[in-house]
C-alpha cells in the first residue's frame, strides 16, 4: 500500500519513511505543503501522513483544497499543535485521525493500520460517479437503472476509478491496487487493454467519454 508523508522535519520525515518500510509500505516523503498537495493529486496514495505547520502551504489548507477537489484519500495529522481546539479544527477540515507530537511509532503504526482497516471495510457501500453505480459486494454495476455486464477485473478497475475520481491515476497504480499481485513494469501494458475494454462498455451505456487517458501517465475519470 502506497502511503504519503508530508513532513519538513527531514529526520521525522526519514525516520518514519524507514520505519513503515520495514513494514512493507511503499512511502513517498514531501518536504513542502505546495509540493505535497501536488503529489496527493498526481498520484494514488492508501493514506497520507502530514505535520501541520508546513512551508509555502499549511496542513489545514492542503487537506482542506483535497477535500474540494475530491480526494478522499485518509488523512493523519501529526502536529506539535495538541490541544483539544486544535484537534478538533484539524478533523473539521477533513482529517482522519491526529496524533499529537512526540509520538512513540508503535502508536503511528496502530493508527495508520487503523485507518487503513476502516478505509478497506467502507468499501462495502454502494459507489458512485455521474450516472454510474456500483456494488463492490455483489460486484455488480449500472447507468441509472441499466445493468453494465462486466468481468470481474473490468469491475475492479472501474471501482478504482470511482473511488478516486477527478485524479490521474498512473498506471503503476492502477497495477498496485487492482493487480496486487502483479507489480511490474511490463504488466502495466494490461492497463491500456483492460481500460479500453471498460471504456468501450461505458461510453456505450452513457452515450459520452468518462475515462480519459493522460498521455505518458494513465487515465482520469471525469466529466466533460
Amino acid at each position: 500500500m502506497g502511503i504519503l508523508i508530508i513532513e519538513d522535519d527531514k529526520k521525522i520525515a526519514e525516520l518514519i519513511k524507514r520505519r513503515l518500510e520495514a513494514e512493507q509500505y511503499k512511502v513517498t516523503v514531501e518536504y513542502d505543503g505546495e509540493k505535497g498537495f501536488r503529489t496527493a493529486l498526481d498520484e494514488f496514495y492508501n493514506l497520507i501522513i502530514l505535520n501541520l505547520i508546513l512551508p509555502k502551504k499549511d496542513g489545514l489548507s492542503l487537506i482542506k483544497d483535497l477535500r474540494v477537489a475530491n480526494v478522499t484519500t485518509p488523512v493523519l495529522i501529526l502536529s506539535t499543535k495538541n490541544t483539544v481546539e486544535d484537534i478538533v479544527t484539524g478533523l473539521d477540515v477533513g482529517a482522519d485521525d491526529y496524533l499529537p507530537k512526540p509520538f512513540a511509532f508503535v502508536e503511528l503504526l496502530a493508527r495508520v493500520q487503523a485507518l487503513l482497516r476502516r478505509s478497506k471495510q467502507e468499501r462495502g457501500a454502494e459507489i458512485r460517479f455521474a450516472e454510474l453505480r456500483l456494488d463492490p459486494i455483489t460486484r455488480k454495476a449500472w447507468c441509472k437503472e441499466k445493468e453494465i455486464h462486466l468481468t470481474l477485473k473490468e469491475h475492479a478497475l472501474l471501482e478504482f476509478f470511482i473511488r478516486n475520481p477527478n485524479q490521474v491515476l498512473s498506471r503503476s497504480a492502477i497495477v498496485e491496487n487492482v493487480w496486487p499481485d502483479m507489480i511490474t513494469v511490463k504488466f502495466t501494458n494490461i492497463v491500456n487493454v483492460y481500460a479500453s475494454f471498460l471504456r468501450k462498455k461505458i461510453d456505450k451505456v452513457t452515450g459520452r467519454n468518462l475515462i480519459h487517458t493522460v498521455p505518458g501517465i494513465g487515465y482520469i475519470l471525469k466529466e466533460t
